[in-house]
């Protein structure tokens, strides 16, 4: 069984209240939470779901079937860079999938993740937000079912700032920008994507850091999540990643592309704390 335990903040909050208003934590789990008296004190005592609590009270929540099922693998590159009770941050390398998919089970960022968890006695790990199996950066992941359901609204409501770092072909001009060019599936190949008038809505800010002899590094804000995004946006107009031949790019030595998830901010929804992860 997974047990997290949370501090109440405001005074006069009712477990009711948290769940269902403050965190929407949705009516299956809140409802199998009340039918299994999952909400308790710190001794196990359940508690009362209309009583008002003050703040600074204990709680302990109960998750009696949350388990991921991701085998543990241990992957040296992978990074924890943040860690608490609720969530952890971590760098994935590039040239590593976020997760399996069907025709691979192992060796990947989750894969190491589980085994990190399962180190202090964890059975659940789900990210919140994926990269690019060839981009660098950083991934966040949520250690309980509430943190999952939470960090995905976040993602929904762009309440999560991530800041990328890009190597792209030729001499930008602009100091500084904005592109917005709606991107959907490029329907000549299976996993590229292409900017379209059909596709969904998409939002790149970018400034220049260094202007180099045939290259340009910028800093790339996304205030969407579309798959590809920041690769595709800059190949539209005519610089894309250094390395991503899926983009027109040329090949490096490495045969990797340059570009890195550098940082992610956000007000932790647990705690309300500005929170900056490099």
């Amino acid at each position: 069984m997974l047990n997290i335990q949370f501090t109440i903040q405001q005074d006069q909050t009712t477990i009711e209240d948290l769940l269902r208003n403050q965190w929407q934590a949705g009516k299956k789990t809140v409802h199998q939470l009340r039918m299994e008296k999952a909400v308790t004190d710190l001794s196990g005592e359940p508690l009362d779901w209309r009583l008002p609590l003050e703040a600074g009270t204990k709680l302990v929540i109960h998750f009696s079937d949350a388990q991921s099922t991701y085998t543990k693998e241990k992957i040296d590159t992978v990074k924890i860079l943040f860690e608490d009770e609720h969530l952890l941050a971590a760098y994935k390398p590039a040239g590593i999938a976020v997760h399996p998919d069907k025709a691979d089970t192992g060796g990947t960022f989750m894969n190491a993740i589980m085994d990190h968890v399962s180190q202090n006695d964890g059975y659940y790990a789900e990210h919140i937000h994926r990269l690019d199996k060839g981009t660098a950066g950083i991934v966040l992941v949520a250690k309980h079912p509430i943190a999952k359901a939470l960090f995905d609204r976040m993602i929904e409501e762009r309440k999560i700032t991530r800041m990328y770092e890009a190597e792209v072909e030729g001499r930008l001009n602009r100091v500084k920008g904005t592109l917005q060019y709606p991107i959907g599936r490029d329907r000549h190949h299976p996993t590229r994507r292409r900017v379209s008038p059909n596709g969904q809505d998409a939002i790149t800010r970018f400034k220049v850091l260094e202007r180099l002899e045939q290259s340009t590094k910028v800093e790339a804000t996304l205030e969407t999540g579309r798959t590809h995004q920041i690769r595709v946006h800059f190949a539209h107009i005519g610089h894309p990643v250094v390395g991503d031949t899926l983009y027109g790019a040329s090949e490096t030595p490495d045969s990797q592309y340059r570009l890195t998830a550098k940082q992610v901010s956000f007000v932790h929804p647990f705690t309300s704390e500005s929170i900056t992860i490099e």
